[in-house]
């Protein structure tokens, strides 16, 4: 992909996530388009529906994680993610009330992977019991981030689960 064609689909990435945010489902593209800086040709071009827009969203959401998990241990890399679920639903909300099933394998995979790494460096450090493993792991994650996303939770509440989770993992 050329320089220019790069730099206007992380435009339009950008600003369907701001604009998605502000309208929820009902946001268009062509809204995105304006705020991009770019002609409505060029968001279909890169992104020939709406739903390949939101899985272009996700995908990149999903990249940033395993980004930022390299970037914290498994408790800090937890808490990163709760706090973002509590202040951040913008497209998982619109996924969800659109009826939108985008599936992304190979970028939850590399999600699992990521925290996979971060699981058997806390078990290392005996941070985590030995019996844990990555499908708890990534169970508690989910879990927890769906409360966090649809319970509106505010940081102390985040604060005290999110410590009953991490005394669970430490004891086993």
């Amino acid at each position: 992909m050329r320089a220019d064609a790069q730099r206007n689909r992380a435009r339009i990435l950008d600003a369907a996530e701001a604009v998605f945010a502000e309208f929820g489902p009902r946001a268009s593209t062509e809204e995105v388009a304006r705020r991009a800086g770019v002609a409505i040709g060029t968001v279909f071009r890169h992104f020939p529906t709406k739903d390949d827009l939101l899985a272009a969203i996700m995908k990149r959401v999903l990249a940033q994680l395993v980004e930022e998990a390299g970037q914290r241990d498994l408790f800090a890399f937890f808490g990163h993610v709760v706090a973002q679920a509590a202040a951040k639903k913008t497209v998982v909300d619109l996924l969800a009330g659109s009826g939108v099933n985008i599936q992304l394998p190979d970028a939850v995979d590399h999600l699992k992977e990521a925290v996979g790494r971060l699981l058997e460096q806390a078990r290392a450090a005996g941070a985590v019991g030995a019996p844990v493993g990555l499908p708890e792991v990534m169970a508690l994650l989910a879990s927890v981030c769906q409360g966090a996303l649809h319970g509106g939770w505010d940081e102390q509440l985040q604060a005290r689960t999110l410590a009953v989770i991490f005394a669970g993992l430490k004891r086993n």
